[in-house]
């Protein structure tokens, strides 16, 4: 007996393992595999079962019925205020729920994303109205086994560092959380938090924010010695909910991950590596946080592909798990099969790297005046400008930065590869991780 019972055991103890671990899977781009093709390889290929995503799109949601892999849909932004009125909402589940609930499982419906930071005054106000008329439009069509909650940035918070001192930021603290903390401890759904340890990357600690053996940071008030970023963010939004009466909300993690590559230092595909893997094992440890201690939070990835049509910095299209082609851009454990040693493998994609290669892209900091003065220096020196001129291979998206970057890294390329090619009157950083996105490929 002993034999079956310890067999019985690690199934459930690596089924549960896998439980806590899902992806943001977004489509902003114009090179993704179909939705049937994703759900397919989520369910065979990976121990992922949950995605998040951030519409109600009808494809993507036929193309996951059957999969058991569980379906966060998003309500836009822009539909909060209508979603007050009853009716509205009741035809909201009717056209975007019911025709597809059970069949695919849909958890959670998100309502908005990160409003307080993006939405208008019109949109706050609304938040937990429709909330609230969502659940009970799920409640009046028969639907008892979807949540509505609604997912925040940490900019929720007036103070987040030490943990202990956090509170939400004054006005929105008893005008939007605390009637929507009390909504969701009503219906035991949790509160949604978007914790990015990337964003408040300190390259003089940067193994705080990875997870990786630090000093640590004391927080004075209760003697405790956070070891990374991410147990401190939690930790500070559950002291924020816990000081206006609502510390027993569970916590979601909507999104949380790290960009492979961008303009600055954080970006990596080492560190972005290091930070989904180590997230990955400390949450299906178990352990918690120190004032959340022996509990998994569900997690959802941020995100599932290189999205190459993502407006802005080269890095806000270097989030993902995987190229479009499925190849993994970094090793992080989730294929059931293993990973190829060596990261990304064949393909020369967005994120992906040789041994000793180099690119030239514009710092961060670069402006869209100096950045332009590049472009017309490179094009008149003689480098190849047409792949950024209409039509060309990388002329999306559409922008100073992005196209800065193709033809200063052309440059820097044809004239030898020296540090001073790369220098540009101080705008251009040489970097390891490559800027290449779809079909833009950096030589």
């Amino acid at each position: 007996m002993a034999a079956p019972l310890l067999i019985s055991f690690l199934l459930l103890y690596f089924t549960a393992a896998g439980e806590s671990i899902g992806v943001n899977y977004g489509t902003l781009a114009n090179n993704l595999p179909s939705p049937a093709q994703v759900a397919n390889f989520l369910k065979t290929q990976t121990v992922i079962d949950r995605v998040k995503i951030f519409d109600v799109n009808p494809d993507i949601l036929r193309a996951f019925a059957g999969s058991g892999i569980a379906v966060t849909v998003t309500v836009g932004n822009g539909e909060i205020v209508g979603l007050k009125d009853p009716r509205v909402a009741r035809r909201w589940v009717s056209a975007n729920i019911k025709p597809f609930h059970p069949a695919t499982k849909i958890n959670y419906i998100a309502v908005g994303n990160e409003v307080l930071h993006w939405g208008d005054k019109f949109q706050v106000s609304g938040l937990v109205p429709a909330m609230k008329s969502l659940h009970h439009a799920l409640i009046q069509e028969g639907i008892k086994d979807i949540k509505v909650t609604s997912p925040h940035s940490l900019g929720i918070l007036s103070v987040s560092e030490p943990p202990s001192s956090a509170r939400f930021r004054r006005g929105y603290d008893r005008a939007v959380f605390v009637p929507m903390l009390k909504f969701l401890q009503e219906t035991n759904s949790p509160l949604m938090v978007n914790p990015y340890p990337y964003f408040g990357y300190n390259p003089k600690m940067p193994n705080y924010s990875l997870f990786k053996p630090n000093r640590g940071i004391r927080d004075p008030k209760t003697g405790i010695t956070y070891t990374n970023m991410f147990d401190a963010q939690m930790d500070a939004v559950h002291t924020a909910a816990k000081a206006i009466g609502f510390g027993n909300v569970e916590l979601v993690i909507g999104e949380t991950g790290w960009s492979s590559a961008c303009e600055w230092e954080v970006c990596s595909i080492e560190h972005a590596r290091d930070y989904n893997a180590n997230l990955i094992k400390h949450i299906n440890s178990g352990k918690g946080t120190p004032l959340m201690p022996n509990r998994k939070f569900e997690t959802y990835l941020f995100a599932l592909f290189n999205e190459n049509l993502k407006p802005g910095p080269l890095g806000e299209r270097n989030w993902g798990l995987f190229q479009p082609d499925f190849t993994p851009v970094y090793d992080v454990g989730i294929l059931r099969n293993g990973q190829r040693p060596g990261g990304s493998g064949g393909g020369g994609g967005s994120g992906s790297g040789a041994v000793g290669k180099k690119w030239c892209v514009p710092k961060l900091e670069a402006s869209g005046q100096a950045l332009q003065a590049n472009i017309d220096y490179v094009c008149s020196s003689g480098v190849d400008c047409k792949p950024i001129q209409p039509g060309g291979s990388c002329f999306q998206p559409n922008d100073v930065r992005s196209h800065a970057s193709f033809v200063m890294n052309s440059f820097y390329q044809t004239n030898g590869r020296h540090d001073y090619n790369c220098d540009f009157a101080k705008t251009g950083l040489i970097t390891s991780s490559n800027p290449s996105r779809g079909s833009c490929v950096y030589v």
